[in-house]
């Protein structure tokens, strides 16, 4: 049984601190509207507020009505119909799928009118003198603006409002089910917004955090932009954000002192570019913006000129956390092969992971993997199938293997292995970045929190299923595979996987002074999984020594360089890290 201890030093609002010559943030439209009337110095400015979907469009205006402008254009009136943007999704989205679709190939061009958006530049062409502004969703496409704002909000945020209520983008279907709206955000509407919004992003004049109601943010685009780029050169943390599930525990809400929510928090997203943000501090004052601004504008010096090469704009490595701690057993699941993942959803690269144990309770942890030896697939296929008719519960432990682990153990999962992970289990899990390509296969009779059933994948997963790891080449393959790779007198260095098939690399670092981190062409990502603190340091002094607390990850930009794990009063840690391959 592990003993657990809580440091309860965990850093909810990580904040990094960017030096900058210029401007101070703008607070509230009232600044706000003050720094952009000064940036107007022509008798005719045409000002272009590009936002994207989930923005609020109603306090963006009223706040911007203040610098009373002679025309005002709302870009969402130039693109095609509601009802017509929803019969152009309707094949992409796969209308009979709760869960999964394609990912979209449009742009943001394709659901607008031109002959409006030409009629809109020509009504801004006619006129000499004063202030234009247009706004809303596609401002950009209208015209080129002589001021261009980008109005931003984190993805975690565009998700609470999805649960407040909040619709999608210009969608006859009000009212769908979070899960609904969050897929078409994933498969469409962020996929053409992030492809604008990259387009911006290396010349716009000033970002707008618009993620906090009431509370707007404004720096100048050089300002942002330098910002970032100084990031982008220095181990940074950025923010988490943490779920309940039906499944979920209390380790994270007693480890990391998280607010009472009458329930519990299954999921914590602490390593997710796309999915996290980041708090930049200017001064004594923040602005947040999504972290894969980051991956946008310098993927670079945060990726290696070699990951960079292979993934583009694309971070791939994913840390979360998966907490049954008290709870109960995740769905019993598989993840996609790489050509069926390409084929039926236009993804280039498929989800292989693995389960660092973080901490488990009493001594029944377990991780269920791959198929039992002798298991007949038909036999197991027509149980899974009886089961989701609900005709009896699926016999797991008949057909997958349940694999006893403690703490520090590392469970390799390449896609097409059944797995998931027992109850009283504390997972940090390391994988590529496709995370919402989980096919269910049995949720052991559950209803969700909203006292639903939850979606069962049985054809995609049947079709995934690799019958051919049993038992025997589980205990080969995916448990036990730490090796000491490197010793000396500051550290010990295992690489504890992945399996061949996946792209990542993971290395276990030990010490109780400090470890020299070499670099491979690769960012990396490191979470500190046992001691208290430990300080990432720069052999060089090219950034200032940067603490990570327990249980927290940090991501090293591959142009940070070489750096030192550090261990303040000889107290032993242990660091997990991950790149990719070479």
């Amino acid at each position: 049984m592990s003993v657990k201890t809580a440091f309860h030093n965990y850093e909810q609002f990580p904040r990094i601190q960017v030096s900058t010559d210029t401007l101070d943030l703008s607070l509230g439209f009232s600044e706000i509207a003050g720094r952009l009337k000064k940036a107007c110095h022509s008798p005719k400015t045409v000002l272009v507020v590009e936002c994207y979907p989930g923005v609020n469009q109603e306090e963006l205006l009223d706040g911007l009505l203040t610098l009373s402008p002679s025309l005002v254009i709302h870009s969402d009136d130039l693109a095609f119909e509601p009802e017509k943007i929803d019969d152009l999704l309707e094949k992409d989205l796969l209308p009979d799928d709760p869960v999964f679709g394609i990912f979209t190939i449009r742009r943001l061009s394709d659901y607008f009118y031109p002959e409006k958006l030409a009629q809109a530049a020509a009504s801004v062409d006619a006129l000499s003198d004063g202030l234009i502004l247009i706004y809303g969703v596609g401002a950009s496409l209208v015209h080129p603006g002589d001021i261009t704002v980008l109005a931003d909000l984190t993805r975690w945020e565009i998700q609470l409002r999805y649960r407040k209520g909040m619709n999608n983008w210009r969608t006859a279907k009000k009212d769908l089910p979070r899960l609904s709206k969050y897929k078409r955000g994933f498969f469409a509407e962020w996929r053409w917004a992030d492809k604008e919004k990259e387009k911006l992003l290396p010349i716009l004049d000033f970002y707008l955090d618009m993620t906090v109601e009431g509370s707007p943010v404004m720096a100048e685009g050089n300002a942002y932009r330098d910002g970032i780029r100084q990031i982008s050169r220095r181990p940074f943390r950025m923010v988490p954000y943490f779920d309940p599930g039906v499944w979920g525990g209390n380790w994270m809400k007693e480890q990391f002192d998280l607010p009472e929510n009458g329930s519990n928090y299954a999921w914590s997203f602490d390593g997710v570019p796309e999915e996290n943000s980041l708090m930049l501090g200017f001064g004594e004052r923040t602005l947040q913006t999504p972290a894969q601004n980051l991956v946008f504008l310098q993927p670079r010096s945060l990726l290696g000129e070699r990951v960079h090469a292979r993934f583009g704009k694309e971070f791939p490595i994913r840390f979360d956390m998966l907490d049954t701690i008290n709870g109960q057993n995740l769905s019993l699941q598989v993840h996609p092969l790489t050509e069926y993942i390409q084929e039926q959803f236009n993804m280039r690269y498929t989800q292989d992971e693995s389960y660092y144990i973080l901490d488990t309770k009493g001594d029944d942890s377990c991780v269920w993997l791959g198929i039992k030896s002798g298991t007949n697939p038909s036999d197991m296929a027509r149980d899974l199938e009886r089961a989701q008719q609900g005709e009896c519960p699926f016999p797991a432990e008949k057909y997958v293997n349940c694999i006893p682990v403690k703490k520090h153990d590392h469970v390799l999962i390449p896609a097409g292995t059944v797995h998931c992970s027992g109850a009283n289990t504390m997972v940090l899990e390391i994988s590529a970045t496709p995370y919402i390509f989980t096919f269910k296969l049995w949720d052991w009779n559950r209803l969700d929190l909203d006292g639903k059933p939850r979606p069962v994948h049985l054809k995609h997963g049947l079709a995934n299923i690799q019958w051919d790891r049993t038992t025997s080449w589980v205990q080969e393959n995916l448990v036990d595979q730490a090796r000491e790779v490197h010793r000396d007198d500051h550290c010990v260095v295992e690489r504890t996987g992945l399996h061949e098939r996946e792209f990542i690399d993971t290395y276990r670092i030990s010490t109780a002074g400090d470890a020299l981190i070499h670099r491979n062409g690769s960012v990396h990502v490191i979470n500190l999984v046992e001691g208290e603190q430990i300080f990432l340091e720069s052999p060089d002094h090219s950034f200032e020594p940067v603490p990570v607390h327990y249980a927290e990850t940090c991501i090293i930009p591959e142009a940070a360089g070489d750096y030192r794990v550090v261990s303040k009063n000889q107290q032993p840690v242990k660091v997990i890290l991950a790149c990719v391959r070479n």
